[in-house]
């Protein structure tokens, strides 16, 4: 049940009493939007985030019905350097599970975390050139960043589709909080990740904020002006942005 509505800049925000009931809200209206782009466009190329706040979104697009996911190529927006593949903390190996293997779509293009960062970025960029994205489902850190772009590396008219980064403390503190390290010295320090500009250039966007530990996140997000400092505020600039809290992630609103 949406609890509360409200807006900010172009942004439309939704607060649901649970995350099972915003994660049913989000599967609809992705569903709805994917559908409608799918009778006017042979292909539709999704890029989905790799994250706990992704599951209740997820496990309820399972339930929608009539999706031609054999027109739909699959990205995601974020790998670790160094990482393989087959590592449990893999974002390519959280999308092929909870997206490619249940859904079988047209296509999945993984970033390759073990290939070499500059090669692997010109490579996922002309993918991202050649298949111009059209949804993108995603969330935002408890440092606001959207896919890996941090505060100090965020910049909103980046010139590249997809660099490499250094990831920040809190965000790294944030995969320890996650459960998918034990602590931070086990969590690289340097990431690719899909631009601010690459991300911005879907037509629409669905955002998925659950949890406490995101709620001031949320509050400078849809609260604050629009600055590199707080990379998810530049999503208020967007024509076509959804943001879906459970109570917990909209407690300071």
């Amino acid at each position: 049940m949406i609890v509360r509505k409200l807006k900010a800049g172009n942004m439309k925000v939704f607060v649901h009493d649970t995350r099972k009931n915003m994660g049913e809200q989000v599967a609809g209206d992705f569903s709805k939007k994917l559908k409608s782009l799918l009778k006017t466009k042979d292909e539709v190329n999704v890029v989905f985030a790799a994250a706990p706040s992704q599951s209740d979104f997820l496990a309820a697009l399972e339930k929608e019905e009539g999706i031609d996911w054999k027109r739909v190529n699959v990205f995601h927006m974020d790998e670790y350097v160094g990482l393989s593949s087959y590592a449990p903390q893999s974002f390519a190996r959280f999308v092929k599970t909870f997206v490619a293997d249940r859904f079988s779509p047209k296509a999945f293009y993984a970033i390759n975390g073990e290939a070499d960062p500059e090669k692997e970025c010109e490579r996922y960029s002309r993918l991202l050139r050649k298949h111009k994205t059209d949804i993108v489902c995603l969330g935002i850190g408890e440092n606001a960043h959207v896919a890996f772009n941090d505060p100090g590396e965020a910049k909103f008219w980046d010139e590249d589709d997809v660099k490499i980064v250094t990831l920040d403390e809190v965000c790294r503190r944030q995969q320890v909080h996650d459960k998918c390290f034990e602590k931070i010295g086990d969590v690289p320090k340097y990431a690719l990740t899909l631009t601010v500009p690459a991300l911005l250039r879907a037509e629409a966007l669905f955002c998925t904020v659950p949890a406490a530990s995101k709620a001031d996140a949320v509050r400078k997000t849809v609260r604050g002006k629009i600055d590199e400092l707080v990379p998810a505020s530049i999503l208020k600039a967007h024509p076509c942005v959804r943001f879906y809290c459970d109570r917990d992630s909209a407690a300071l609103l």
